[in-house]
């Protein structure tokens, strides 16, 4: 026992002289991912009787489908009807939410960057289904129904757009609002405001893709790293110490996003037409979204926004001064990480690595499906999803055409339904596809299958 014990004692003193006090450890990707499901960087929005009780707030016939239905059913349609997931090791509870064992259910990235692809959950793939805007409005009914206190979360909706379509959010103006109201060093600055924001909607990109890049965001315009992974926690109820409290966390939670690979496409495969779509992507795309296979490369290219021609308001939402601000913060090293671009002249053209699971297509989420991408031609004026069974002749999500949007339609249902001849939701540009052939154009699709 003596010697078990000395032997304890020598271990927990080299382990303390290998890591050294005030030393880093080493990053652990699966610990990244139980800190993005267990750990609350936020504070609770509403509790297990919340979200068990949301269905008495449904228009009907969904409510009487909801009364009747079991508990296990009631949630599933909870689920269906907010864009949640069940968490790949265990179903029941959400991948989109950290739920305590009080039954607190706080906000977690999977909510935009959890989505679900054949049925399967999976973790880093854009969330198409989530509709923010839509659990926010009813749970704050339903804790009105119930006599709940209300939370900051419940009245922001009312003020600040979340998202006018399932699947996309005003995430960008978040981020410019939150750090608007502190300095560089994050603390709260008193008498500050919300500068004048150009609201648009954002489609999140896989988190697959983070390892590739140098730099983040559609414009690439801020350097990679794990203090950028925090600025979404910047609520009033995390004050300046709490951001460098939780670096170690986030690098974990860094080492995660790196980790990640895209899933495979698991349908048929015509290898006759990916070795010639490898071909015909190599020659006419490749320059941009890089090449894959062995010797794989990618340019991370900045391309012109008159040149790419799709819906520039992600690009005039944010000014210079913004990503200035930005730029001078903790969040950058206050200057000190070099590659921040100011003034970026366009967007950078994505990978595409499991492009195949990621649909809708482009920034904004405007085109249903990869077949459509290769036809700009044939994109849909205004298409509305068709259930949540996958496209595999086009390569996307099922949607059906419209001539206008429907009237009548709840506030949820009609977030199902994209415009693009709205403000941000433009599906023109990235005409590139025009210079292909039909034949050509069809073995890319298939070839797009296996990266």
């Amino acid at each position: 026992m003596i010697r078990q014990t000395t032997f304890l004692i020598l271990g927990i003193l080299g382990l303390l002289i290998a890591v050294g006090p005030g030393e880093a450890r080493e990053p652990d990707a699966a610990a990244g991912y139980d800190h993005l499901i267990n750990t609350t960087y936020l504070p609770p929005y509403f509790d297990q009787e919340t979200f068990d009780n949301v269905w008495r707030i449904w228009p009907e016939p969904l409510r009487s489908k909801a009364e009747k239905a079991s508990t296990d059913e009631r949630r599933q349609m909870a689920f269906d009807r907010y864009g949640l997931t069940g968490r790949p090791e265990d179903p029941a509870k959400p991948l989109q939410y950290v739920v305590d064992k009080r039954g607190n259910w706080t906000l977690n990235c999977f909510s935009c960057h959890g989505g679900e692809v054949e049925g399967k959950p999976v973790p880093g793939l854009p969330n198409n289904r989530f509709d923010f805007a839509g659990i926010t409005d009813d749970i704050r009914l339903t804790k009105a129904l119930l006599g709940k206190k209300m939370v900051t979360t419940d009245y922001s909706s009312l003020v600040f757009p979340m998202g006018d379509n399932k699947g996309t959010t005003n995430a960008v103006n978040f981020g410019v609002a939150l750090i608007s109201l502190r300095d560089a060093d994050l603390n709260f600055v008193p008498g500050a405001s919300f500068p004048r924001m150009l609201h648009h909607d954002m489609e999140p990109p896989p988190w697959w893709h983070f390892s590739q890049k140098e730099n983040i965001y559609i414009d690439g315009f801020a350097p990679k790293g794990h203090r950028a992974l925090l600025q979404f926690t910047m609520v009033r109820s995390n004050g300046a110490k709490s951001f460098p409290a939780r670096e170690d966390d986030f690098r974990d939670v860094y080492a995660y996003l790196s980790s990640l690979e895209p899933p495979k496409y698991a349908g048929e495969i015509d290898e006759k037409k990916v070795a010639a779509g490898r071909i015909v992507f190599n020659k006419n795309c490749s320059e941009c979204h890089g090449t894959y296979g062995e010797n794989a490369s990618y340019p991370q290219r900045m391309i012109p926004i008159d040149d790419i021609a799709t819906d520039r308001a992600r690009l005039d939402a944010l000014s210079p001064e913004h990503r200035q601000v930005y730029g001078k913060s903790w969040f950058n090293n206050y200057g000190d990480k070099e590659g921040l671009i100011a003034d970026p002249e366009g967007y950078v053209a994505p990978p595409l690595s499991g492009v195949w699971a990621s649909a809708p297509y482009f920034h904004n989420g405007s085109v249903p499906t990869l077949w459509h991408v290769l036809h700009p031609e044939q994109r849909p004026k205004i298409w509305q999803w068709d259930g949540k069974s996958y496209n595999h002749q086009r390569m996307g999500i099922t949607t059906k055409q419209l001539t206008e949007v429907p009237k009548g339609l709840h506030a949820i249902d009609k977030r199902e339904v994209f415009d693009t001849s709205r403000f941000g939701k433009s599906a023109t540009g990235h005409d590139y596809p025009n210079n292909l052939t039909e034949e050509e154009k069809d073995v890319v699709l298939e070839y797009l299958k296996t990266l």
